[in-house]
């Protein structure tokens, strides 16, 4: 997302690879690769360059690891060797830049990221409590019928909000540690409780049901995603951290 970002603010043309697309079993295949992406990139100049999963091409070098009987994986370092002459070879008249992403930058090669080929690095941490609060009201105003609180329903346990309305400071509080994918995962299931709850009542003959996703599918989702996907801490626990304002708007 970032670098879509980078790429529509520079008004640039964004080159997507993923580092896996570099590995191959054949010496020679993945430097191939490697030099068509930047001669693509310098064909439609200005670009950037974007490399996904960078952890996969750019591992450190182990050619002198007993183990490995004194030499490392040949393709592996072929492939490095010819990003690193490709990232020396760009300079600015040919402007392109190059964008990497990786979860494991312990493993990268100390030669991939020193300044000169990657000279910033940009440590993406996990969204506060205002953070998520603002993720969860972006994908959660997509839903249809939803309305938003500010205070919880004291007469029910664990309660995220009041009716229909739900509070999303509430489920900000609750979801420490999320990332904003599963923040959206989280939005998404409780749309589809919503949905299996109304159809329920339709078939049960309840002409008058609404579609609208209230605070329950929202209390179901959360529940699930710690019982399926956290089930050690549980949602117990956090509940305890949390303060419920009584006071409803």
């Amino acid at each position: 997302m970032l670098a879509r970002a980078t790429a529509a603010t520079a008004g640039v043309p964004l080159i997507y690879a993923s580092g896996s697309d570099f590995v191959e079993m054949f010496v020679g295949r993945g430097a191939a690769r490697v030099r068509k992406l930047f001669e693509k990139a310098n064909r439609m100049a200005p670009a950037i360059i974007f490399i996904d999963e960078l952890d996969a091409l750019g591992k450190a070098r182990d050619s002198g690891n007993p183990m490995m009987g004194g030499r490392g994986n040949d393709e592996a370092e072929q492939t490095l060797n010819q990003l690193l002459a490709c990232m020396d070879g760009l300079d600015t008249t040919r402007r392109v830049c190059v964008l990497a992403a990786t979860n494991r930058r312990e493993v990268l090669d100390t030669a991939l990221v020193r300044p000169g080929r990657f000279d910033r690095i940009v440590k993406l941490s996990l969204p506060d409590a205002t953070g998520r609060e603002n993720i969860l009201r972006i994908h959660a105003s997509k839903l249809p019928g939803f309305r938003e609180c500010n205070g919880v329903d004291d007469r029910r346990p664990n309660s995220l909000g009041v009716g229909e309305k739900i509070d999303l400071s509430a489920v900000a509080a609750l979801t420490t540690g999320f990332s904003g994918a599963e923040l959206e995962f989280m939005v998404n299931e409780s749309a589809i409780r919503a949905v299996r709850r109304v159809s329920n009542s339709l078939r049960e003959g309840d002409s008058q049901v609404t579609p609208h996703v209230n605070a329950e599918d929202f209390e179901e989702s959360l529940q699930n995603f710690f019982n399926t996907r956290r089930p050690k801490g549980g949602i117990n626990d956090v509940w305890k951290n949390v303060w419920n304002n009584n006071a409803v708007k």
